[in-house]
């Protein structure tokens, strides 16, 4: 429950709809609950009396107090959907925004899929709780109040019935909230588990189309299909048993009123009016105890979804500004000082350990290393501060990354990814996520530098050409050198190609390479399988285990590292162990 008042701070300007939308209800309320009292009077009154001007006047009261309830009900429609609404896109927005804080440590604790469903399921369970649990919620107790109040006025033998009936439902409530409570936080854990299926069938479609794998990836969707169907089943089959139960009750009673009441008429201790108004009231009263074990019900489940939001937004970033950040990297130099890392504190092995490494502003440096020697996830992705080191320090511009505002930080690196990102849109509009503000001359120059400008030209729109979901209009190797050309137009001080050509002929890669030399005052670091992309650097690292293995130029490790010597000769040579002994 403290979760879910949490939740409501989220309200903001859409308090004063909801407090709005109440009030309505309790007007609309009222006027209902007088109905009944009226038509008592036109029975007993001008029934019994043949008077056709007072059934006239009473009925006339009971249509405005009709129509006023029907306006102030479609208003209170009106104003209830407006704060769910309003209500979920605030908290949807606050989600997000909290999981844009979020640094990689705070990502590895959830799914994506689960993300997506605490931001669009969740929040709707959410909505439907104000669209459908507010009117009930302010309606029922005044209705149930009102009416036993009323009821008991009429004649309070007769109420005397609900005196029994109401333990029995309470009692009802009790154990079927009790059993559903715990099934709906299961429910949206299978949800979560179905959209996990769905986002990595869709996102590996290509994959699973050229393995012929359809029938596997079907037959494991039916399974989290079925595991899904079979939690709604089980949980909602105990969430309706409050409907016949609270049925049976109902009319029990009413067949217990009519009982005691009838013999009542019949030794003249009660009116047929009175009695027609009391059965009214009696309905509503029903009615309204059946409204809160619904609004129970509709509670439970906010309160499993609420649970679910609140676990995003409690999460602590990892990652977060000093008190007094420095505001500008001064050069592009690199230092690792002793460092050592590993993505869990309870994790047995470090993925870095005792790494001591310094590169100078404007060196070009290469990084070779065997599978799993923590080169590409690990290494670099510490000097934007993606991580955090465990031990050590990581220093930039002579400043250790902690003390960097991570905006400023961030800025000055630029990344190219060994996975290449492109989104939906056009080519300039993904380029333009280096630099906002570049011209066509700027974006065309640095096309120039990635040779991105070669298939640019070819295409009828040039640089407003529409690249799709995910770039899928455009091939690996140009999706390299758009991310590569993204990158440039940052102008970084330091810059951080994670075997981001890969994709590329030997050819284009020697041009990129040599746009890259004249980049000035930039410190480059390549990460890459192929010798032939880091030997011409100013100091190429060898990572083993990791650890660095060695650190020289290519010559010197040529000449005295066993480790280098077997890269170039299975690459270069052409060795007897080619695509066995290589390790890059």
């Amino acid at each position: 429950m403290r979760e879910l008042r949490r939740l409501l701070a989220y309200l903001g300007p859409y308090r004063w709809d909801l407090l709005m939308g109440g009030l309505l209800v309790l007007i609309e309320t009222a006027f209902e609950l007088v109905i009944p009292v009226l038509m008592a009077d036109l029975i007993d009154v001008g029934v019994e009396n043949q008077d056709l001007h007072y059934i006239v006047g009473k009925g006339i009261q009971m249509g405005v107090c009709a129509l006023l309830a029907l306006v102030t009900g479609l208003l209170y429609a009106r104003f209830a959907a407006r704060a769910a609404y309003g209500w979920g896109a605030n908290i949807r927005e606050a989600q997000y925004e909290r999981v844009q804080s979020y640094g990689f440590s705070n990502l590895d604790k959830f799914e994506s899929s689960s993300l997506v469903t605490r931001m669009t399921t969740d929040v709707t369970v959410l909505q439907n709780a104000i669209n459908g649990g507010l009117r009930p919620l302010v309606r029922s107790p005044v209705m149930l109040v009102m009416g036993l109040g009323l009821s008991f006025w009429m004649n309070a033998r007769l109420a005397l019935i609900f005196v029994v009936c109401a333990p029995i439902l309470g009692l009802i409530l009790f154990f079927v909230v009790r059993k559903v409570a715990p099934m709906y936080g299961w429910l949206q854990k299978a949800m979560d588990q179905l959209n996990n299926v769905v986002q990595e069938d869709l996102t590996a479609i290509r994959a699973v189309k050229a393995f012929v794998r359809g029938e596997y990836e079907e037959e494991k969707f039916r399974s989290v299909n079925e595991e899904l169907m079979e939690t709604s089943q089980r949980t909602f089959h105990f969430a309706v048993l409050n409907l016949p139960a609270f049925q049976f009750t109902m009319y029990t009673a009413i067949v217990l009123i009519l009982w005691f009441g009838g013999g009542m008429i019949l030794k003249g201790n009660l009116q047929v009016g009175e009695l027609t108004g009391f059965l009214s009231y009696v309905l509503q009263v029903m009615n309204s105890f059946m409204m809160i074990s619904n609004v129970f019900l509709l509670l439970t489940r906010s309160l499993a979804s609420a649970h679910r939001i609140a676990e995003v937004l409690d999460e602590d970033p990892a990652l977060t500004d000093p008190a007094e950040p420095v505001g500008e990297v001064p050069d592009g130099s690199v230092d690792f000082e002793k460092v050592s890392f590993k993505y869990r504190a309870d994790a047995r092995e470090y993925a870095l350990s005792g790494v001591d490494l310094h590169i100078k502003a404007g060196q070009t440096v290469g990084i070779l290393g065997g599978t799993g020697s923590a080169k590409t996830t690990t290494l670099v992705q510490l000097i934007p501060r993606l991580y955090d080191a465990t031990d050590g320090t990581v220093k930039v511009g002579g400043h250790d990354v902690k003390e960097y505002d991570l905006a400023t930080l961030r800025d000055a690196v630029g990344i190219v990814l060994q996975k290449n990102v492109l989104f939906s849109g056009t080519v300039r509009e993904n380029l333009q996520w280096g630099d906002s503000n570049a011209d066509d001359e700027t974006l065309w120059a640095a096309c120039r530098a990635a040779c991105a400008d070669e298939f640019l030209r070819r295409m009828p729109d040039g640089l407003d050409t529409d690249l799709g979901q995910g770039g899928v209009n455009v091939s690996g190797g140009q999706k390299q050198r758009l991310c590569i050309a993204r990158a440039l137009l940052k102008r970084p001080k330091i810059l951080i190609f994670d075997d981001s050509t890969s994709a590329v002929d030997t050819a284009t890669e020697g041009k990129i390479r040599a746009a890259l030399a004249k980049l000035t005052g930039v410190t480059k670091i390549i990460i890459a399988q192929r010798v032939t992309s880091v030997m011409y650097a100013d100091l190429i690292v060898i990572l083993e285990d990791g650890r660095v293995h060695a650190a020289g130029t290519h010559q010197e490790l040529l000449d005295h590292d066993p480790i280098y010597q077997e890269i170039y000769a299975s690459q270069m040579k052409g060795g007897e162990d080619h695509g066995q002994t290589a390790q890059c």
